[in-house]
């Protein structure tokens, strides 16, 4: 499992998205290449691609696999992480 996560908004995610129980997380801070967009933060981890695996998403849908990993960002989602794109999957899926 990828664990280099280095900002504190990428550990806080890291440490949140540990309830889906993943067997691979990959985590990419995208933030420099959205500098003069909307929801841009110089501090950057304002815009993130998530690629994880895990079980919990075995036969559940696109969709719902999405409102998972919200429900466990929680607040982060809300008030720090602008956007994120997210390439969700179970175990064996490509």
């Amino acid at each position: 499992m990828n664990t280099q996560f280095t900002g504190p908004v990428a550990r806080e995610m890291h440490a949140r998205l540990a309830c889906l129980s993943p067997t691979h997380i990959e985590l990419i801070d995208d933030s420099e290449k959205h500098r003069g967009h909307g929801g841009y933060n110089p501090s950057g981890e304002s815009h993130f691609t998530l690629h994880i695996e895990s079980a919990a998403f075995t036969d559940k849908n696109r969709v719902t696999r999405q409102r998972m990993i919200y429900a466990a960002l929680g607040d982060l989602m809300r008030e720090r992480v602008h956007a994120l794109s997210i390439k969700a999957r179970a175990p064996g899926e490509e």
